[in-house]
């Protein structure tokens, strides 16, 4: 018998606790062509979680994971744009609870750590606990992705904070607040990324909890590709850099600009100085210019960096215009179900 269904049976007390005290539990699940672990998952998170509903979203997959999900005990719904990041987007803004607990549908996360990741959010108040990826085989990690999720976890926590090691772990539990106030603009795999960076930027209450972390069963297959998608990923940070840190950004644009500008006068200036010509009259103008984009890019950054903070007002009034975690009310016993 597998390991994590054992797991899961002796934790599922700790799971009705937490559904007998009045809080809706949903179970997301976005797939894409996981015929061969949904079943497994939706199975383990019933065990763990028998007071929440789990959730299938299929996207647009070619084998039979709707069938299999539907199957195996799960409301089955579809999001028709590709890309983990628009179903992401879909089960946010259509699934009503007051807890969601997001896992990929390859089976390689832990089920029974998700009553633990719950009951740390409603303790300690938070918005967003990430399950940091605890291999438990070595073929759990795909080559180059550990070296890859070190590289850009250590980028993140430089620019924008540190709170997490492993921000590109696909196992959370977020409260109503986080999803109901999350502007989300990701379509792909670095959703991860756009959901640390959120909560960093704001500074929420967030945690990180050590998870086991599986290998893909047998005829799984992963979906992500380590050069495109750590290059999406990439690029994802470089714009939240640009939107969130827009001074810095610009700033560093119009440093490098007028050093340029500086190396390029200083041999006219001391020739001027010294014959009162100015033999290099097009080097002289592009010095001049760049000196100018210099100024301007920092005027850029300080305009921007004014209109940032307007914006990351306005997040923090979406955010506070929702109850904290464990504030929602215990009475109500509705199921999770569409907004």
């Amino acid at each position: 018998m597998d390991k994590r269904v054992d797991s899961a049976t002796v934790m599922a007390v700790d799971a009705q606790g937490a559904g007998r005290s009045g809080f809706r539990i949903a179970v997301l699940v976005p797939c894409f062509n996981e015929e061969a672990a949904v079943a497994r998952v939706v199975a383990d998170f019933k065990a763990a979680l028998p007071e929440a509903i789990v959730y299938v979203f299929d996207n647009n997959s070619s084998d039979n994971t709707v069938a299999v999900a539907r199957a195996a005990g799960a409301e089955v719904r579809h999001e028709r744009h590709q890309g983990k990041g628009f179903v992401l987007r879909r089960m946010f803004s259509d699934i009503d609870a007051d807890i969601y607990v997001l896992v990929d549908g390859d089976a390689t996360y832990d089920a029974p750590s998700a009553p633990r990741m719950i009951e740390l959010l409603l303790r300690d108040r938070l918005d967003m606990v990430v399950g940091k990826r605890i291999d438990q085989e070595v073929a759990a990690y795909r080559a180059g992705h550990r070296t890859g999720n070190w590289l850009l976890t250590t980028f993140v926590s430089t620019v924008f904070g540190s709170a997490f090691d492993d921000i590109l772990s696909g196992y959370r539990v977020f409260s109503r607040r986080f999803v109901k106030s999350f502007p989300m603009l990701s379509s792909g795999f670095e959703i991860e990324t756009e959901l640390t960076v959120h909560a960093l930027e704001l500074g929420l209450p967030v945690a990180e909890i050590e998870t086991p972390y599986y290998a893909r069963p047998e005829g799984s297959t992963s979906k992500l590709n380590t050069w495109r998608d750590g290059f999406r990923i990439l690029w994802m940070i470089a714009q939240l850099y640009r939107s969130e840190r827009p001074f810095p950004f610009f700033g560093a644009i119009g440093c490098v600009l007028a050093l340029i500008s500086v190396v390029l006068a200083v041999p006219i200036v001391v020739t001027f100085i010294e014959t009162h010509l100015v033999p290099r009259l097009p080097t002289a103008m592009l010095a001049m210019g760049l000196m100018l984009m210099a100024f301007l890019s920092v005027a850029v950054g300080l305009v921007l960096d004014t209109v940032t903070r307007g914006r990351r007002e306005m997040k923090l009034l979406a955010y506070l215009n929702h109850r904290a975690a464990g504030d929602e009310r215990r009475s109500d016993k509705r199921h999770p179900g569409s907004a």
